[in-house]
């Protein structure tokens, strides 16, 4: 390993530009909120896991459909704030912050 040629070595960073576009362009800020939307539905798959409810029982606790909880977890549907509040502090009993930097 202490032979590894470190011109050959690419950080990650350096991968995410190269495949989605510097910060700010219009591909990597597609990326970014993909990759945030995916976060999300996987924090929220794991809390419902981990609160023992099947996605059904989640979506009635909050007055959605099943099939909406499937697409929030699977990062396919796009979330409002308040949906994310209701599934979040109504649905599991969590407590949502935000912090901005």
């Amino acid at each position: 390993m202490e032979n590894l040629d470190k011109k050959h070595v690419t950080t990650f960073e350096e991968h995410l530009e190269k495949r989605y576009g510097a910060p700010g362009t219009d591909q990597r800020i597609a990326f970014e909120a993909k990759a945030k939307a995916f976060a999300i539905g996987e924090l929220i798959k794991e809390e419902r896991r981990l609160s023992n409810m099947t996605q059904e029982q989640l979506a009635l606790k909050t007055g959605t459909k099943k099939s909406f909880i499937s697409r929030i977890e699977n990062g396919k549907s796009d979330i409002q704030l308040s949906t994310l509040y209701r599934i979040l502090e109504i649905g599991l009993g969590k407590k949502v912050s935000f912090t901005i930097e």
